[in-house]
């Protein structure tokens, strides 16, 4: 089963993974998503989508980089803390000095991703 992912024609199987049916999701042509995302990135882009704050703040003092590059599919971690509603790691996300401003590759704000949450 697949849940709509909120955006870009994303859904999520059962294990929470993100992807897409190239098939229009009536056969087995499933792409996951997640592969895409280096090796480096993937503590940053688990603990934004699973709202899991402590797993974010290590991963966020481990990084190098700063707190507005773009960590999956050009999306910033605040946008995917945003577009999964976990409103503690947002608010630490911009504690840390995350711009509400960014926009990922296709021009989407961290409002936008909230709102295509549902919050």
């Amino acid at each position: 089963m697949t849940v709509p992912g909120g955006r870009n024609g994303l859904e999520e199987d059962d294990e929470g993974q993100q992807g897409v049916y190239l098939d229009g999701g009536d056969g087995d042509a499933w792409v996951d998503l997640d592969h895409e995302v280096p090796a480096h990135l993937r503590p940053l882009v688990d603990a934004a989508q699973s709202g899991d704050l402590e797993a974010l703040r290590t991963a966020l003092d481990s990084y190098k980089g700063t707190i507005d590059d773009p960590v999956e599919d050009g999306d910033t971690v605040l946008h995917l803390a945003c577009l999964y509603s976990h409103l503690p790691c947002v608010q630490y996300i911009l504690g840390r000095g995350a711009s509400l401003e960014i926009r990922y590759e296709e021009g989407a704000l961290p409002l936008h991703d909230a709102c295509a949450g549902g919050k």
